[in-house]
């Protein structure tokens, strides 16, 4: 909503008052909206001693060039403290093209790492061993392909499966409302998503099969309260998914985890973080009768706001991922990526990433957030925020069930309208001034001091050119052909594809040529156009 004149509001327009007192809890029932950390309804955190016990996980978002770049900086991350390996693809790879395809000329390795098979895979794990460390991947619709290069190169490093943590993004129903690098129609997508939910279930039972996603949604222009609803939308709909393959619900939902936006207003953000742990739990609770605790317990990984950095004193993003990360970490994240200062003008460099990464390190080890659990539980003003927020995420549960649900929400172009809407708001309200931006439209500098940036080699896409026509000569033919034909006949069936598509990647058949096989059978999705 747009403030009217002397009016304060948070970030995403929710009227804020003067000053809270007891009486804008009147009814609040502490046993039954906050319970204790560790209980339902998790309000105040998942695990009862949450960071007294063990810190939140440091998963600095790492990815660019070739796999031997990335590796690089991957061993330089875990030398100077993180806790935890996050991995950023390059376009090409997001988007299901090989490093050689006309399509993918220009991008590769650009904003991210360029992997085409198992080969790459390999390169970008070289020396990591996969049994002690866990990995994020922010892949989605070539999610199936890229964890079965994974697990082949832990097959090679003979790691059990069973041993394996970390997530797959993996969220194809965000794609289709805010980041669009789909390849298949919903439902086809919707299918490969179910079939890795079912497979790891059985056999990586520690890997977190989805990373439900309202960081993207954030990013695109929503508001707290949009992120909050459509977020947990989808979830509702991967577990609805899930108990319609035949699993128990308490068998695949602990391995659902969430991935949040924290944008600069701080108190909004907290209530964001606390609304989703309670309107997760009781959810998973009262209508999809989960009645394990592990099923109730909302787990998110938290990434600083991308769209809150600005290019105009550049500096000034310490400033503001330092509040984010706090917000962050007061919500009770479970893992947190915070961005560095240059990413608004290019992937950043090894001296930016170690400032982000040591402003996590500076909150955990000299802040004091991790003496208390959940220190601002009863707050008049934090709670009412947190019940708004409550409140307008039940409304878009219920204007999604009357467009017919999700999917037929997609359909309709429901949920892009509501985040433009959001996104111009907040567009003309920068514009006019209505909200400040330092550096942007106040106290700005009549000369901005370049920084250094991080450039990315353009011979890498050449060298990655010849690597995969190397390989294509190298490996066994007949067996790749063999096993994408396979796959190719089990699309056009219900059988779960990921073993299928496994046996293609260990026979180094890479990401396009997989990407391919379905493709024969489900198409590539375009985007209707909508008035």
């Amino acid at each position: 909503a747009k403030p009217q004149s002397g009016e304060r509001t948070t970030l995403s327009g929710v009227p804020l008052k003067p000053v809270y007192t007891p009486e804008d809890l009147a009814g609040f029932s502490p046993g039954e909206k906050l319970g204790l950390p560790g209980a339902y309804p998790f309000t105040r955190g998942v695990y009862p001693t949450m960071y007294r016990e063990r810190l939140w996980t440091m998963r600095q978002f790492a990815g660019f060039g070739n796999a031997a770049d990335t590796n690089k900086r991957f061993k330089y991350l875990l030398g100077i403290g993180q806790t935890g390996l996050s991995t950023a693809f390059d376009f090409p790879t997001l988007l299901g093209y090989d490093s050689d395809s006309p399509r993918a000329k220009g991008e590769v390795g650009r904003c991210g790492v360029a992997i085409d098979s198992l080969a790459d895979m390999e390169r970008l794990f070289d020396g990591i061993p996969l049994g002690e460390v866990s990995t994020s991947m922010t892949i989605n619709a070539p999610a199936a392909i890229l964890l079965s290069f994974y697990i082949g190169v832990a097959e090679k490093q003979r790691v059990a499966r069973k041993l394996l943590r970390g997530t797959t993004q993996n969220d194809l129903l965000k794609e289709f409302h805010a980041q669009n690098t789909w390849i298949y129609p919903p439902e086809p997508s919707l299918r490969i998503v179910t079939d890795i939910i079912e497979y790891c279930t059985r056999h990586v039972p520690k890997w977190n099969t989805i990373s439900i996603s309202g960081y993207h949604i954030r990013e695109a222009g929503s508001t707290a309260a949009q992120e909050l609803a459509f977020t947990l939308a989808d979830g509702f709909e991967y577990v609805r998914r899930g108990i319609a393959r035949g699993l128990d619900v308490d068998a695949f939902a602990p391995r659902l985890s969430f991935f949040f936006d924290a944008h600069v207003d701080f108190f909004e953000e907290i209530a964001k973080f606390r609304a989703a742990r309670r309107i997760w739990a009781r959810e998973m609770k009262t209508r999809f009768k989960a009645k394990s605790a592990e099923s109730q317990r909302l787990r998110f990984h938290t990434q600083t706001a991308g769209v809150s950095l600005t290019a105009q004193q550049p500096e000034n993003n310490i400033v503001r991922t330092t509040i984010e990360a706090m917000a962050g970490v007061l919500g009770g994240t479970q893992s947190l990526h915070t961005n560095a200062m240059d990413e608004t003008l290019a992937l950043p460099t090894e001296k930016s990433v170690q400032i982000a990464l040591r402003t996590q390190q500076i909150l955990a080890f000299e802040s004091g957030v991790s003496n208390v659990i959940d220190p601002l539980a009863g707050s008049y003003f934090l709670e009412a925020l947190t019940d708004e927020l409550e409140a307008q995420a039940y409304d878009y549960f219920r204007r999604i069930d009357e467009q017919g649900g999700m999917m037929r929400a997609i359909e309709t172009n429901f949920i892009r309208k509501e985040i433009a809407r959001s996104a111009r708001q907040f567009q003309r309200d920068v514009e006019s001034g209505a909200r400040k931006v330092v550096g942007v439209n106040c106290l700005q500098n009549r000369e901005e001091e370049a920084i250094p940036l991080l450039k990315i080699d353009p011979k890498i896409e050449e060298a990655q050119a010849a690597r995969l026509a190397k390989l294509r000569k190298t490996r066994p033919r007949g067996k790749v052909e063999k096993a994408l034909s396979a796959l190719s006949r089990a699309a056009e069936g219900r059988e779960n594809l990921f073993p299928f598509i496994l046996d293609a990647a260990r026979a180094y058949g890479t990401e396009g040529e997989i990407i391919a096989a379905m493709e024969k059978v489900f198409g590539r999705y375009k985007e209707p156009v909508f008035v």
